[in-house]
Formats: structure tokens, C-alpha cells, sequence
């Protein structure tokens, strides 16, 4: 009963979300999403992993804020259900409040809270230290190609393709993708890198070069993609990029460049 719980609560949870992890929002950091993933991981081999491990950082990276409030504003939590309906009625999702109430009742309130407040703001590793996302510590990536098409032109889509192999495989982790831009306004992207056997695998997103005609400008400055020259960086890790959290590293990084012209 509890696995059907999950996925019906984990379509919910879907349903909830704006954007999903794959499509570029934040596992815990301030991201924009002008990146667009075209197509999931491909491979030699077949994909390997834990198919509540994605829906389990997406919940995370929407909620673990809110859940340390409500554990410090509270003190004392009596219940899964006492903590989950907090967060249902703090996030006004009774989408996150069901995922919760799933994660909470594996391990029990306690050590569910010790182990919120242990993660400390790391999405991936609270997955993982609830056993739901698998940890291998001995994976690997090399990046073999990251190129840009066009390298040059007006404002619009540009795309990005990312290849890389491995010996070992890899651990749960996410790709991260860096704009540097004209005016200096933070381009980010980031994208869950499930468990994944040795192979080869290619990768393909689309960075859309163009003013954002939802950017709210009293909320901050919006980007323009004024013409110039523009460098995109990736980074394939093991865990959250730059988290000092065990299982954590940055396997490899590359970067491209491109142009807009007027």
C-alpha cells in the first residue's frame, strides 16, 4: 500500500509543481529557467536506480525550508501527521503534506526530523540518508565533448550537447548549468543525475537566449541577452554540486562559448 501511496502522492506532487526538476528548478539554489533539457540520458546500458528517488528531491527541494521552520518554530513534534499537516497548510500544497506523510512514516517522526535538520538544506543527501535515493561512492564521469549550436546569432535558442563516460557508473547527483552573461545577471540551470551503470551517455539542452517575458522587474533585474559573447558551464556531480555533505563531488566540468549578435 505505502508504494502505491507514494506514486499516487508523487503524481500529485507533479500536478503541484510549476516546473519539474527536469526542466530546471532549483535542487536548493537560486536558478533560472531559460535551460531546457531536450532529451533524458541515454546510454550503452540500460538506466538503473530508484524510481522514488526523483520524486523524493523534487519534494525535498520544495519543502526542506519550510520543514526546519516548523521543527524550530515547534520544538516538539508529536506526529508525521502533525508535521506534514503544517507543511500542507505553510506551502498550501496537500500534495507536499501526502509526500511528507509517506518519507515520515519509513523512518518515524524522530529521526525523520534528526534527519531533516541533519541534511541541512541538501536535498539529495536528506534522500539519501531516508534510503530512497541509492549512494555509490566509488562512480565516476568524464566529459568528452560540451558544445553549443549555433556559436553564433541573433537572440533564441541555442543548444547544448553534453557527452560523457564513465568506468564505474555514477551516484545520484544533478548537472548544473552556468550562463556568464553580458550584464552579469546569474543564468542557472539545474537538472537530477539518477544512479547510472559504466557507459557512455549523451545529454541535450536548450538555453533560451531571449528576454523572459514573465521576469517581474520589481522582484530584480531581468535579463536582457544583450550581443556579445556568452560562456556556459556544466558540471557533472555526484550528490549537490558543491555540497560538503558525504557522497558529494563535482566529477567534471567543461564550458563553451557563443555569441549574439545584434
Amino acid at each position: 500500500m505505502k508504494a502505491t501511496a507514494f506514486v499516487i502522492c508523487g503524481l500529485l506532487l507533479s500536478e503541484a509543481l510549476a516546473v519539474s526538476l527536469y526542466n530546471g528548478t532549483p535542487v536548493n539554489k537560486e536558478r533560472v529557467s531559460y535551460f531546457r533539457q531536450v532529451t533524458r540520458v541515454s546510454s550503452q546500458a540500460t538506466k538503473v536506480g530508484v524510481d522514488l528517488c526523483p520524486t523524493c528531491i523534487d519534494f525535498t527541494g520544495q519543502a526542506i525550508d519550510t520543514l526546519l521552520n516548523i521543527i524550530l518554530q515547534s520544538g516538539v513534534v508529536g506526529t508525521c501527521g502533525a508535521l506534514c499537516n503544517a507543511l500542507a497548510q505553510k506551502t498550501g500544497s496537500q500534495a507536499l503534506g501526502a509526500v511528507c506523510n509517506i518519507l515520515c512514516d519509513v523512518v518515524g517522526v524522530e529521526e525523520f526530523v534528526k534527519l531533516v535538520q541533519e541534511a541541512d538544506l541538501d536535498p539529495i543527501y536528506l534522500c539519501e540518508l531516508l534510503k530512497v535515493c541509492p549512494i555509490k561512492d566509488d562512480g565516476d564521469a568524464h566529459i568528452t565533448s560540451f558544445s553549443v549550436d549555433p556559436k553564433s546569432g541573433p537572440q533564441g535558442a541555442f543548444t547544448l550537447d553534453l557527452e560523457f563516460e564513465s568506468k564505474n557508473g555514477t551516484g545520484t547527483g544533478e548537472l548544473i548549468l552556468e550562463c556568464e552573461t553580458v550584464d552579469h545577471l546569474p543564468v542557472q540551470g539545474g537538472f537530477i543525475a539518477e544512479m547510472q551503470p559504466a557507459g557512455n551517455y549523451s545529454k541535450q539542452f536548450n538555453l533560451k537566449a531571449e528576454p523572459d517575458p514573465d521576469c517581474d522587474p520589481t522582484q530584480g533585474p531581468c535579463e536582457q541577452w544583450l550581443p556579445g559573447n556568452y560562456t556556459v558551464k556544466i558540471f557533472v556531480c555526484n550528490g549537490e554540486c558543491g555540497s560538503k555533505h558525504p557522497h558529494s563531488q563535482v566529477y567534471d566540468s567543461a564550458q563553451t562559448t557563443f555569441t549574439i549578435t545584434e
